[in-house]
């Protein structure tokens, strides 16, 4: 884990005003989750976590924070890019006018070597990057932060997942499906595609895109009881 530079502490100021959502906000310890990933949230909730969604406004480009440097490592990335999501939410709640309280942000990729398998651009592009991992192991980093007016933290869990050689017939079933899209490596382990995985090495949840014991390490470190 590392402790990095804190956030902009008017960005997690308390502000003035609010209705009684606010006041109940305030009574009780809740986080800030700035992910639109339904399994960040379910994870969050199988650990008892409070939260509220702190999401992009229409107005920023999300997308761009997750593009990728020239030469960037795997892990470099994915720390860079969950630093960068992090900012973005806390400049996002200053301007909200939203209670104080910690923002969770985090970021998975999947690697092949140096070689990032980000989200698939179209199902091209997804039957290419299921066909490197077929028969393989990758690796599969997922970095997690907590930003409050204090101070930033922020870990990182690495896994290796090795995939049986799968049939090209049932590469492009699973694409076919839709559930590649929006996923770095383009597939989920939680879907039926996990039955061509023949090993894992690490943290499920951390594949899945939140690592729950370094996240509640994190947690305990900014008052929560986990």
């Amino acid at each position: 884990m590392s402790d990095g530079s804190p956030l902009d502490s008017s960005a997690l100021a308390p502000q003035k005003g609010g209705d009684q959502l606010g006041a109940a906000r305030r009574s009780a310890p809740f986080i800030y989750l700035a992910s639109q990933s339904p399994r960040r949230r379910q994870l969050l909730e199988q650990i008892g976590v409070r939260y509220e969604l702190l999401l992009p406004r229409a107005d920023e480009d999300a997308e761009a924070l997750e593009a990728e440097q020239h030469g960037e490592l795997p892990a470099d990335y994915v720390e860079r890019v969950t630093r960068a999501k992090l900012h973005a939410a806390g400049a996002r709640l200053k301007a909200s006018g939203l209670p104080v309280a910690p923002i969770l942000c985090a970021d998975t990729t999947v690697s092949l070597g140096r070689r990032i398998l980000g989200k698939p651009m179209d199902a091209a592009d997804a039957i290419a990057t299921l066909t490197l991992l077929s028969g393989n192991t990758h690796r599969v980093i997922t970095a997690v932060a907590i930003g409050t007016v204090r101070r930033e933290l922020l870990a990182v869990s690495r896994s290796h997942v090795t995939f049986a050689a799968i049939p090209r017939v049932a590469i492009e079933r699973y694409v076919a499906g839709g559930e590649p899209f929006g996923k770095a490596g383009a597939y989920a382990i939680q879907s039926a595609f996990a039955a061509w995985i023949s090993h894992i090495e690490g943290s499920h949840s951390g594949i899945m895109g939140l690592p729950l014991f370094e996240t509640a390490q994190l947690l305990q470190q900014v008052g929560f009881t986990i």
